[in-house]
């Protein structure tokens, strides 16, 4: 039976551990520069777990589904265990700036460009990442089904980019727990102290921060506005 407050179930959430030695979460851009955000998108995220549970961009009645059934919750990973180390190891996030040459680029009316472009895109090093994800009411895919989809993907995951390939399992235990909220389930994961960005929570001295990163699915690929609550570590 799941623990409860003051009559009310706690929710559950599932703690993913993002750490690679590059990662690229796209801002709002074109062709020529591809920025990277600061810490992992809602859509990106929801394509993470939405290529290991199989799901084809244009089906969108399926995407818009789990983009419903879930909440996050990132927490900036100051420090990070390994295996066969005695202490946590320090991370510094560095974002650098790379270069590539692309042919048949497309231009803002949507036409293809005759000549090749040089396009900048920025790329997360040493970053590392720990998420809450909190199952909504009434959710389309459970936490449990998520579960499984980490443990056998049918695509493979990886952090933003093709070029981004994980360095450890995205899954933290592979269980699914009871918090009282997010960062009381990020508490689980110790000695990181980060700044937390989260969806549902406003903490005291948090500040507000709007960015566009949420998927709206249909023929063009576009993306919404939301607000979320930027906490500082304790």
């Amino acid at each position: 039976m799941a623990a409860r407050i003051k009559g009310v179930a706690m929710p559950q959430f599932l703690i993913l551990r993002l750490d690679g030695p590059m990662q690229a979460w796209g801002m709002h851009t074109y062709e020529d520069f591809r920025p990277s955000n600061n810490f992992p998108t809602r859509s990106g995220l929801l394509g993470l777990i939405g290529a290991c549970l199989g799901l084809d961009r244009k089906n969108c009645p399926a995407l818009e589904r789990l983009s419903q059934s879930l909440e996050f919750t990132v927490r900036v990973d100051r420090q990070v265990s390994r295996p066969g180390e005695e202490k946590p190891r320090d991370k510094d996030i560095l974002k650098l700036r790379d270069f590539h040459t692309v042919s048949d680029a497309r231009k803002v009316d949507g036409s293809r460009n005759q000549y090749p472009i040089v396009s900048q895109r920025e790329y997360l090093h040493d970053a590392a990442f720990t998420v809450a994800v909190m199952e909504k009411p009434n959710a389309g895919y459970s936490l449990r089904r998520i579960i499984e989809a980490l443990r056998r993907p049918l695509y493979t995951p990886v952090l933003g980019r093709r070029s981004c390939p994980l360095a450890r399992p995205l899954l933290e235990s592979g269980e699914v727990v009871e918090a009282e909220n997010a960062k009381a389930a990020l508490d689980l994961i110790p000695l990181r102290r980060g700044l937390i960005y989260a969806e549902g929570e406003a903490m005291i001295n948090a500040r507000l921060l709007p960015i566009r990163d949420v998927p709206l699915h249909g023929r063009h690929r576009q993306f919404g506005a939301r607000r979320i609550y930027v906490h500082a570590p304790d």
